[in-house]
């Protein structure tokens, strides 16, 4: 076995953020991998011989978004969900939140778990971490899908809007920028800003329970979990800056679908994404907010699975 496939079989027993508990997906394994010299968690679990795909979570949740969708994409394919530097389970380092470091260390993660091509599948943040992935990685991508995201530089708008039918939907991206602020106001409040974001940003209050909106508070409550959350908004400027310089070299060829939904924040991620992407395609989940896998699990596989079906065929 190598190094890389040894620091990738860690059990679930070695958590490394103490006081935050492991939650187990039946059909799913733990796994830690050292990626660019942080430690990265990952959940992985499915077809071992069939095609990989990959999961990326978003604010303010973990890999754990994924746990009504991963096990239909089970069925069917090789399934890894990463939390990101400073979510979940996974490192917090103290900088480096661009998205295309975090993409370096998301791919050295996927390559010590020994995925040589596959497709990646992003939600809010994790979108913009994909977009940037794909930007320096495309040869190791199959195709994207981009889930409700304003992704820097690209298609997240310069100012808030202050018509409050909108702005409730993009006020946060400002607070979380003011140095500081945000920390004196939400530490030990982490579990009321959790609440707000997952009531209101999906279409129906009830989507998640008490239990659920305990675990992504924790998370976020844990060991530098808030100062990294915040640390993806305030690199988001660089971020911008790294994908236009990218896409001055190149446009994206590879395969995109953007997934939005009915009552979302991106009402036509494809649109918004095509501009820049030679092969981009969408589809709109009815009945569904900002958090689709949680919300519309079946017809986000159903969406997924199509297009990964169509695009291995032509």
């Amino acid at each position: 076995m190598t190094d890389a496939a040894t620091a990738a079989n860690r059990s679930s027993g070695q958590n490394p953020i103490s006081g935050l508990p492991l939650h187990d997906l039946a059909g799913f394994t733990h796994r830690w991998v050292d990626a660019d010299g942080i430690r990265l968690h990952a959940v992985e679990g499915g077809q071992p011989t069939g095609p990989t795909v990959v999961l990326l979570a978003g604010f303010p949740q973990t890999w754990w978004a994924w746990r009504k969708a991963a096990p239909a994409l089970a069925e069917r394919f090789h399934v890894i969900a990463i939390d990101l530097p400073g979510q979940g389970h996974s490192d917090r380092p103290q900088d480096s939140y661009d998205t295309h470091t975090v993409a370096s260390r998301i791919q050295a993660a996927v390559t010590a778990l020994n995925v040589q091509k596959y497709w990646l599948v992003a939600h809010d943040i994790g979108a913009w971490v994909a977009f940037s992935l794909a930007l320096n990685y495309e040869e190791r991508l199959h195709g994207v899908a981009l889930l409700d995201a304003g992704i820097p530089g690209i298609s997240l708008p310069d100012a808030i809007p202050t018509d409050p039918d909108r702005a409730w939907k993009t006020w946060h991206f400002a607070f979380h920028l003011v140095p500081d602020l945000p920390e004196t106001l939400l530490a030990g409040r982490e579990r009321d800003y959790v609440d707000w974001f997952l009531k209101v940003k999906a279409l129906s209050p009830n989507t998640f329970d008490s239990a659920e909106i305990d675990h992504y508070a924790a998370a976020v409550a844990a060991e530098g979990g808030l100062r990294a959350s915040l640390a993806y908004y305030r690199d988001a400027a660089e971020s911008a800056r790294k994908n236009h310089d990218a896409l001055g070299r190149q446009h994206l060829t590879v395969a995109v679908l953007g997934i939005s939904s009915s009552h979302g924040s991106i009402p036509d991620m494809a649109a918004s994404i095509s501009p820049w992407a030679d092969n981009a395609t969408g589809v709109v989940i009815p009945h569904s907010g900002h958090f689709i896998p949680d919300e519309q699990p079946a017809a986000f596989v159903d969406a997924l699975t199509a297009f990964i079906a169509h695009e291995r065929l032509g």
